[in-house]
Formats: structure tokens, C-alpha cells, sequence
């Protein structure tokens, strides 16, 4: 595996390329990443990874300084699984050469709700840092996992718009043993928050069978879900059922009628914000 850290090597080391599959991370990889790279193996040749830190899309009160940064064992990680041909690992000055004043504005019905509410600022400056790894490694497909969902959403929409010829492959979301999904923020659980972090999926899951018994009044499910991880300790911004072509909520006569919904949760656990979704 290569490890560039400039645009320029990035683009000597391409050229001539047509079937690259890129997956962009953050880093402080995990068996979910891993997966995101064994698929992007089957869609294209060759695989190339990204590992940036992007303070764009985090806000000023939340853990940009404490993100976990572990470019040496991420490295070891894709080198003994051989599917990466590139790691490219620019420093902020290198994709941030100047202020970024042009940035990716998200369309409001879809980029201000749920963590957009949540955490204003987030989409725009993931899109932004998306387009701009996208422009730089040019590939045919990229994956990004489920995990995100309206992340996944929004790129795949931008993508659509801009006319750029790359296919967006969803990955379905990786879990420990337990059910909890994998997240590089995992690691600021103290043992007895990992040992309470399960609970969110299985509220999820408890919700999606109700809806699947044909249950309508999803209100009062996203109200007993809500106060369910409340009475254990955690602090939760939203659970919503919406629909999953645009994340709104379902009418009554689409719910009666099985339009295809996802339930998407974020809740903390002292310190620590989880993300989950189901679909249904």
C-alpha cells in the first residue's frame, strides 16, 4: 500500500485510472472501515482510502481536539488487509491551502433536520470536504456506511446534482456482537456506558417490530422509545420514524400502505453522542 500525503502524489500515483472505488474515512479505524475497504474491492480497481479529520463539519463545542488520530495502526490495519492500494492522509494545510469560503450548502428539507438541527454546520461541511476528496481522487464508486444514513443521503444527492459520474455504494452498518454499531467514538465509554450502549439498537428494534405489526400511531412509539432511554440515563436528541426516500414523516395512508420507513436515533451517554438507525 502507498501512503501519500499531497494531492499531487495522489494524482501521479492514479493517473491512467478508471475504476477507482474510494472510501474517505476519519480514521481510528474498526472492523466497519475494514468492510467498507473489502467492498469497495468488489466494485472497482483499485481501492483507494482517504484519512482526514475534518474540522468543517464539527462544531465549536464538540471533540474536533480529543478525535481519536491513530495514522500508524490504521495503516498497519490496511496493509495486513490488502485491499488498499492508496492511503491518501493530507494534513489540513494540504486540503485547506486557504480559508474555505466556498462551501456546500445542503437543501434545507433534508440537510436542517434531524443532526442537521442537532448539529448545525455538519452537512455543509462534510459536503464540502466530500466534493473536494471526490474532486481530488476521481473515482467511479464510492462506499459509505449505512450507519450514517442521512449522511449517505446527502452525498448521494449532491452527487446527483453535480452530475458527477461516481455511484454511491451504501454499506450496511457494522455492529459488535452486542448489536452496538461500530463508531470510532466508542472508545470514550467508560465500561459501564459499553456496557448500557446495546440498549439504543434494541430500542430501535423494539420500534421497527411495532411498526411491523402494523402499528400507525408513531407518535406515541417514538414517545415510548424517547422515555424508555431516558429512565436509563440517557440524554437523547431525537427518534424519529421517517420515510426512507427523504427522511419526512409518513403520512397515516403510507403507513397502512408499507411505504419503506427508517427509525434514526441520537442519544448521548455522558459525554458520549451515539448515532443508530433500522430500516423497516
Amino acid at each position: 500500500m502507498k501512503v501519500v500525503q499531497t494531492i499531487e502524489e495522489l494524482r501521479d500515483q492514479l493517473r491512467g485510472q478508471n475504476r477507482i472505488a474510494f472510501v474517505p474515512t476519519m480514521g481510528n479505524l474498526h472492523a466497519g472501515h475494514l468492510a467498507l475497504m473489502r467492498t469497495a474491492r468488489q466494485y472497482g480497481d483499485p481501492v483507494v482510502a482517504s484519512i482526514f479529520v475534518n474540522r468543517l463539519q464539527f462544531g465549536p463545542n464538540e471533540d474536533f481536539d480529543k478525535y481519536p488520530r491513530t495514522l500508524a495502526e490504521d495503516i498497519a490495519k490496511l496493509e495486513r488487509e490488502r485491499d488498499v492500494y492508496v492511503l491518501f492522509a493530507p494534513d489540513e494545510k494540504e486540503l485547506y491551502p486557504e480559508p474555505q469560503k466556498f462551501r456546500v450548502q445542503t437543501p434545507t428539507e433534508l440537510g436542517s433536520i434531524l443532526e442537521g438541527h442537532y448539529r448545525p454546520g455538519f452537512f455543509e461541511g462534510v459536503c464540502t470536504v466530500v466534493l473536494k476528496l471526490l474532486s481530488c481522487v476521481q473515482p467511479r464508486v464510492a462506499v459509505f456506511g449505512k450507519k450514517d444514513y442521512q449522511q449517505l443521503m446527502i452525498v448521494r444527492y449532491m452527487c446527483k446534482q453535480f452530475q458527477l459520474p461516481i455511484e454511491i455504494v451504501a454499506h450496511e452498518t457494522v455492529r459488535a456482537e452486542d448489536g452496538l454499531a461500530l463508531s470510532s467514538r466508542n472508545s470514550y465509554l467508560t465500561p459501564e456506558q459499553r456496557a448500557l450502549a446495546p440498549m439504543l439498537y434494541r430500542t430501535l428494534q423494539q420500534a421497527r417490530e411495532q411498526l411491523l405489526e402494523g402499528r400507525t400511531d408513531v407518535d406515541r412509539i417514538e414517545r415510548d422509545a424517547f422515555e424508555a432511554l431516558q429512565a436509563h440515563g440517557w440524554v437523547v436528541d431525537y427518534f424519529n420514524v421517517r420515510r426512507q426516500r427523504d427522511l419526512l414523516p409518513p403520512t397515516l395512508e403510507e403507513l397502512q400502505q408499507r411505504e419503506p420507513l427508517v427509525i434514526l436515533t441520537a442519544a448521548r451517554l455522558g459525554a458520549t453522542r451515539l448515532i443508530d438507525n433500522i430500516e423497516v
